[in-house]
């Protein structure tokens, strides 16, 4: 699957370069629809990645400079205050070895041109007692900016069972 959406990606760069009309056919909206979908779901892997391997910096590379971030009652305004909350979120806390994981069926993704929207749920899981100590729901809105695509929003939640 991810071949198959890399060779999706490379086709729709390949496309784009060829330049045109400016006007794009209707394989090629198909194709970057696809390659911003795929794009957008590495934010997803990434977050996983960087709170599995208690690495701040690279949580950080998902963030817009003036994203926000909801939880709870509290908002966050801009990296910097986004960073203080991971350092000491649960996953990075030192002396937590926490695998976080998804499960796939609970991830939705919308696109509409360089806006879009990333739903996915954090299982945070002791990597030495197999214990699931938390889950999560992480709802973003994202945007690509620059050419990549990064959260300017967020809201933490408490998922409800089945959903």
């Amino acid at each position: 699957m991810k071949r198959t959406a890399m060779l999706g990606v490379m086709l729709a760069l390949s496309l784009a370069a060829c330049g045109g009309s400016g006007k794009k056919s209707a394989a090629e909206q198909q194709l970057q629809q696809r390659a911003d979908y795929y794009a957008i779901d590495q934010i997803e892997k990434t977050w996983h990645k960087a709170a599995s391997t208690q690495n701040v910096d690279l949580m950080m590379s998902l963030w817009a400079n003036d994203a926000t971030f909801n939880i709870g009652p509290e908002t966050l305004d801009g990296k910097k205050q986004i960073r203080d909350f991971f350092n000491t979120a649960g996953p990075f806390r030192s002396g937590n070895h926490w695998v976080s994981d998804t499960p796939s069926y609970k991830i939705r993704i919308t696109v509409n041109g360089d806006k879009g929207t990333l739903y996915f749920e954090c299982h945070y899981i002791d990597a030495k007692t197999g214990k699931l100590e938390s889950v999560v729901g992480a709802d973003q809105d994202v945007q690509r900016i620059n050419g990549k695509w990064l959260i300017t929003s967020a809201a933490g939640s408490s998922p409800k069972l089945g959903s």
